[in-house]
């Protein structure tokens, strides 16, 4: 068999890696049009549920992802001038470049061949391939050169959010609620390591534009989320990795598959980050197929 995956995130990764590991002699083939080092985001996050299919699938993977994660069993919620904490929730969080650094590496001892800095831009230089795999991502190329039998419904959020990190050691899945004069913000945040975390605002279109954000540079954009949440953040800074004010889309379509072509991860589908679960759905994908 040859597969040809497209997309070098944690879904064409990881089947990348299952694949080889299920038959050596397959040819495993994995182009990314980014560099191996660049990632666009902060961390991830996985439930116990998910920690045990990685275990199942790929044990060596799963150890090295288990020397690198945060854990926790708290949910915070900030409301006005009450802290609310519910207790029983364990979760794992781990940084999106270090669990990348990982799959790579497996990719890479198992035999699979990693082409980065590589651009597909027609199906048909794949052509040979047994099986493709899209995990190229929400506006990838394999879901839009076959739209008309996946069917895809994209509907977008009327809210804008902003993917921040921070220096910031939290010990759970915070929620915070913060109303000025501009209107309501809310943050979505969890650790991924012992000293730094994700740290995602949200807010109404309209409150966006009277806060200025919408003409407002990066550091423009964290100054106003700084001060905003202060009394949360206690002084830590938050941190951009192009960190742009965009508005969340949710993708469905009828079909995951066609021919000899398939979908994983936000390519086939997309889970809002307030459920903390694309790339677990990603590598779930990855799993099952």
């Amino acid at each position: 068999m040859r597969y040809a995956v497209i997309g070098g995130g944690p879904a064409g990764l990881y089947f990348a890696l299952l694949a080889k590991k299920a038959n050596p002699g397959d040819e495993v083939r994995v182009v990314e049009r980014n560099p191996p080092d660049a990632t666009f985001g902060w961390g991830v996050v996985f439930s116990e549920e998910t920690l045990g299919a990685l275990r199942d699938a790929d044990y060596d993977t799963y150890t090295e992802i288990g020397e690198s994660f945060a854990r926790w069993n708290a949910i915070d919620i900030y409301y006005r001038d009450t802290k609310i904490r519910s207790r029983g929730h364990v979760f794992t969080g781990i940084s999106r470049k270090v669990l990348l650094n990982i799959l790579q590496r497996r990719c890479q001892t198992l035999g699979v061949r990693l082409e980065f800095e590589h651009e597909i831009h027609d199906l048909k230089e794949l052509e040979g391939a047994d099986l493709i795999i899209g995990a190229d991502g929400i506006n990838g190329l394999v879901r839009r050169t076959y739209a008309e039998v996946f069917k895809p419904q994209i509907v977008v959020h009327p809210t804008k959010f902003v993917w921040f990190g921070g220096d910031l050691p939290l010990d759970a899945f915070t929620f915070i609620f913060r109303r000025n004069d501009d209107g309501l913000f809310q943050v979505h945040a969890y650790p991924f390591d012992a000293h730094t975390c994700t740290f995602i605002v949200e807010c109404p279109e309209d409150a966006w534009r009277r806060a200025g954000l919408e003409t407002a540079t990066e550091a423009e954009s964290i100054a106003y989320c700084e001060t905003l949440f202060q009394p949360e953040l206690r002084g830590r800074r938050l941190m951009s990795n192009r960190s742009l004010w965009i508005n969340f889309a949710t993708l469905r379509q009828e079909s995951w598959h066609h021919g000899n072509v398939v979908l994983l991860g936000d390519a086939a589908h997309t889970a809002h980050f307030s459920i903390g679960s694309g790339t677990k759905l990603a590598m779930e994908d990855s799993i099952a197929l």
